[in-house]
Parts: structure tokens; sequence; C-alpha cells
């Protein structure tokens, strides 16, 4: 089973929730080209508003680049759990426990044949520790089923899941 798996999460505080600001944050990237590195990895993406949403890639970006193995299951650090399904993978992104809002009514599982990939967007609310009222994460999941082209994730997803929750 190969899988590829690019993170993109996007913070911003309320400076740019209203215009002009929420307008320039929605208009950021949702996928991003591959590196050349083989498959299988991570490619992990951030932008934050204190970087005028400067592109970090990479290890500089702070997020999970190994895959770990754990009874015929793989999860990423970051809350992906991918099991093996007669020649398919399912795919379910858990949500991080101490953000808000909370989400009892959850999106099911995603079944990836081969060649197919799941664009995952969650979003987040969170005290903030720097003065700011609250600070806000988008966080998009882009996870192709195979050996992609490396700029499979500027297209269409095969399955496009959204929970994007109210965070007032």
């Amino acid at each position: 089973m190969t899988v590829v798996v690019q993170w993109v999460r996007t913070t911003w505080t309320k400076r740019s929730r209203g215009e002009p600001g929420a307008s320039r944050r929605n208009a950021l990237p949702m996928g991003f080209r591959l590196p050349d590195d083989e498959a299988p990895f991570v490619h992990g993406v951030v932008m934050r508003e204190q970087d005028d949403f400067k592109v970090w890639e990479g290890t500089q970006a702070g997020l999970p680049g190994e895959v770990t193995v754990t009874r015929g299951r793989e999860r990423l650090e970051s809350g992906v759990e991918i099991t093996p399904v007669e020649g398919a993978i399912r795919v379910r992104l858990t949500v991080t426990p101490y953000g808000m809002p909370q989400r009892p009514n959850r999106a099911r599982a995603v079944r990836l044949a081969p060649d197919e990939w799941v664009r995952w967007q969650i979003n987040y609310r969170y005290p903030s520790h720097w003065g700011e009222d609250w600070v806000y994460r988008l966080d998009t999941l882009n996870l192709f089923h195979g050996s992609p082209e490396r700029d499979v994730f500027l297209g269409e997803p095969t399955y496009d899941v959204r929970e994007l929750a109210s965070l007032f």
C-alpha cells in the first residue's frame, strides 16, 4: 500500500476574519505541488497570519513526517487512520481533542481505490496565549492512494469532505 499525504495548515486571528483579511486568507491554496521525494511520505505546508501567510514546507512546517504501523493500521501523529480494505484503503480523520467546537456528528470514513484521493478540511478555534481572543486554524488533508504525479493536489479530488463549523 502506497499512500502520499499532504497536510496544509492555515492559522489566523481576528485580524483576518473580516475584510480584506478574510478574502486574502480564503484565496490561499488548498493543495501544493509535491516535493521530488519518493512516496510514501508526508508533505507539510503551513501558512500563518503572523508570517503574512508565507508558505513554509517540509520539516520547517512543524507537521509530522512519519507514518507508523500498528496492528494493520497506519496512523499519522496528526490524526489520520488508514486501514487496508480489499485492495482499497479506508481513511478516517480524527479530531484534535482540545480544539473547539466539539464535533459529536463527524463525517464518515472515505474508501479510496488505487489512484483516488481525498481532500478533507476541518477547522478549529483555540484560546490564544499571545494576547488575542482566539486563534483559528484550518487543516486540509490531501491524501492519495498510490503513486501520484507531483501536481496531483493542484487538481480536483475524487472525494471532498468539509467539516467546517461556525467558529464564532
